[in-house]
């Protein structure tokens, strides 16, 4: 959880989420009317080129949203990051795995640390305290794994933001000085816990950063405060 003003370390998380919400949104701002989406957040941006995927993303970098659902390969298992160049299945995978823990085979430090391996080595893009307000809190967990609560996750679609697409038409070359792609993703969470195997089940929807530079595994760079359709 980020530190107040009497610790250094707090102002530098504070730009570098203000940054990883311009990368993201400024061109969703400028050219799709997306201000009231960036203010409720208040992640003001500050100054660097926003997102987008280059001259083909829809064509070559980007899968298709379609197709069978995608089920997390959890529980028992930490998440572990896919080797891939393509922002939707990234998008997809963290998604499943933001939405999944099993209280029975690890702790929270452990789930949170897997979780921040996600995210990019680039410090100024990485918004470690947006994936940790994903997280149930420590104490939180503690009940939990007392009644042997675990989630696992379904995606049914991913997608890029309707404005992003057209911010990209308008400007290509917008996504080259961060190549994070903004991926909408949508799904399914069901929770379970010792005498309720079954459990419930609810729909989940969330937009995330993801960092794919040419050439590269794509990288987590934050989860975006609202959902952007």
């Amino acid at each position: 959880m980020p530190s107040r003003s009497s610790n250094p370390g707090g102002a530098s998380r504070v730009r570098r989420r203000a940054l990883l919400g311009t990368v993201v949104l400024v061109v969703l701002v400028a050219l799709a009317g997306l201000a009231a989406y960036l203010t409720r957040d208040s992640r003001t941006p500050a100054k660097p080129a926003p997102p987008q995927p280059s001259s083909s993303p829809s064509s070559s970098s980007a899968p298709s949203p379609s197709g069978p659902p995608t089920v997390t390969p959890r529980p028992r298992a930490l998440p572990v990051p896919p080797r891939t160049t393509e922002p939707i299945s990234f998008g997809k995978a963290a998604a499943a795995a933001l939405w999944s823990y099993d209280t029975r085979a690890y702790s929270q430090a452990e789930l949170r640390r897997a979780l921040r391996a996600w995210l990019t080595a680039e410090v100024k893009y990485a918004d470690a305290a947006s994936v940790d307000r994903g997280i149930p809190s420590a104490v939180l967990w503690k009940e939990m794994a007392a009644n042997g609560q675990f989630a696992t996750a379904t995606v049914n679609e991913g997608h890029f933001p309707n404005a992003f697409t057209r911010a990209l038409q308008e400007d290509p070359g917008a996504i080259t000085t961060a190549y994070i792609y903004a991926v909408t993703v949508s799904g399914k969470q069901t929770i379970a816990w010792k005498g309720s195997p079954a459990g419930g089940a609810e729909s989940r929807s969330t937009t995330l950063a993801v960092q794919c530079r040419p050439n590269q595994p794509c990288t987590l760079a934050g989860v975006m405060p609202s959902v952007a359709p």
